[in-house]
């Protein structure tokens, strides 16, 4: 596995991605045809699984994009399941203290950095691969995102950067105004502050910095802010905003 994002983060350059909520492989090679940079598959709040969620990894590498699976809960066999699947990245949702931020890693990392169970299952070619040689690739392709969508993951933002397999920490603006009372006031002077803290400590650990955002013109202010990892909208707000958007022409 060659994981091109990670390597674009890396360099220093913003990515732009989008969630896939719908069961559609054809949803996400039309994401790579436009020219979005990776696809966050969503097994949180979507309805997908590993075994449709498999489909839509095939879709984003045919496309030439990368694969990022945001899951449900941090249970070993959730991780497991995700990566054998050949995911390129996770993204963890509710991550909120160093020992959390911990457990993914062993749980989704090859010794000798973590306790990863192993197999020959899509990830491993089926078996037709150098055993070491893909644990290895395994442990340094693969990218770790965690979410940072309530104040007590701002309280200990700074112990979960120091862990050093984490790659990006991901600020979730709606959760996050949720979890100070502010529920949908994503653009509070709370939930700013909350992306300035983010930038400053990601910064300062040398982790890349992420956010959720509306629409390209939220999109291209968070890039020029310092963010890079940037997941603008999802295929069914995308899909509804060009429908209403239409209809809208037609009315008038």
């Amino acid at each position: 596995m060659e994981n091109k994002l990670k390597r674009k983060l890396n360099a220093g350059k913003a990515a732009i991605g989008t969630f896939i909520v719908c069961n559609s492989p054809d949803l996400v090679e039309i994401a790579g045809l436009t020219g979005f940079d990776f696809v966050i598959i969503d097994n949180e709040h979507g309805p997908m699984r590993a075994e449709s969620s498999q489909h839509l990894i095939r879709a984003a590498e045919v496309r030439g994009i990368t694969p990022i699976v945001r899951i449900p809960n941090r249970q070993e066999s959730t991780i497991l399941h995700t990566l054998d699947i050949g995911a390129h990245g996770i993204q963890v949702p509710q991550v909120n203290d160093a020992k959390a931020a911990k457990e993914i890693i062993e749980r989704s990392k090859y010794q000798p950095v973590g306790k990863r169970g192993l197999a020959f299952p899509r990830s491993a070619d089926y078996g037709l691969c150098d055993i070491t040689s893909y644990t290895d690739n395994a442990n340094e392709e693969t990218l770790i995102i965690t979410h940072c969508e309530n104040k007590i993951c701002l309280e200990n933002l700074e112990s979960i950067c120091q862990i050093p397999e984490i790659d990006v920490i991901f600020l979730g603006p709606y959760d996050m105004s949720q979890s100070m009372g502010i529920t949908g006031q994503v653009t509070h002077e709370l939930v700013e502050n909350a992306a300035k803290k983010v930038l400053e400590i990601t910064k300062r650990y040398n982790k890349i910095a992420g956010i959720f955002a509306g629409n390209g013109e939220v999109a291209r202010k968070r890039a020029e802010q310092g963010f890079q990892y940037i997941a603008m909208g999802m295929d069914t707000t995308l899909f509804s905003a060009k429908c209403a958007e239409e209809i809208s022409k037609f009315n008038d």
